[in-house]
């Protein structure tokens, strides 16, 4: 029989898995125009909420201590700006597509490697000396709370049916 980290392990995982594969199946059904739409009136564009949450999980690769990011200069736009602050050359709505396709499948391969074990270790937010005195200050903590960020916002998304034929 597993072992009780391992099948905390593999539901955080299964979990992960299942609100990115929600988030997919909307981004299917969704026209490049209509990521244009608002969620609600006055409020954020699925085209926001896709870039955000790709700097994020994007963010993750380093904080997690997974990898390079792939799209650090997404932070700009889609962490640091609300949206349609952005006064730069935006990406595309394919190229926001694409970045988040490869960033949640580099980050879930990364994460399907780790050992219950290593989903308990430090992330890179914290020292060695804090991380003695905050053990729960670690990589599954951080993944829990970002798998909860990625479900909020993919039901936030659900409010945007779509209006146009896909891409």
């Amino acid at each position: 029989m597993p072992s009780s980290d391992s099948q905390f392990a593999a539901a955080a995982l299964v979990s992960w898995k299942r609100v990115i594969s929600q988030i997919d199946k909307g981004l299917a059904g969704w026209s490049d125009a209509d990521l244009q739409s608002e969620v609600a009136p006055g409020r954020n564009r699925l085209y926001y909420l896709l870039g955000h949450l790709t700097a994020v999980h994007d963010h993750m690769l380093s904080l997690l201590r997974l990898g390079d990011r792939l799209y650090p200069a997404l932070d700009e736009q889609f962490i640091k700006q609300p949206d349609r602050a952005f006064t730069g050359a935006e990406p595309t709505a394919a190229d926001l597509r694409k970045a988040w396709t490869e960033v949640n499948a580099k980050l879930t391969a990364a994460l399907e490697r780790l050992s219950p074990e290593e989903f308990l270790e430090r992330h890179s937010a914290i020292s060695e000396e804090d991380f003695v005195k905050e053990p729960q200050r670690n990589r599954l903590t951080v993944f829990l709370g970002r798998t909860t960020h990625a479900a909020m916002h993919e039901g936030q998304m659900r409010l945007v049916k779509p209006t146009q034929s896909v891409r």
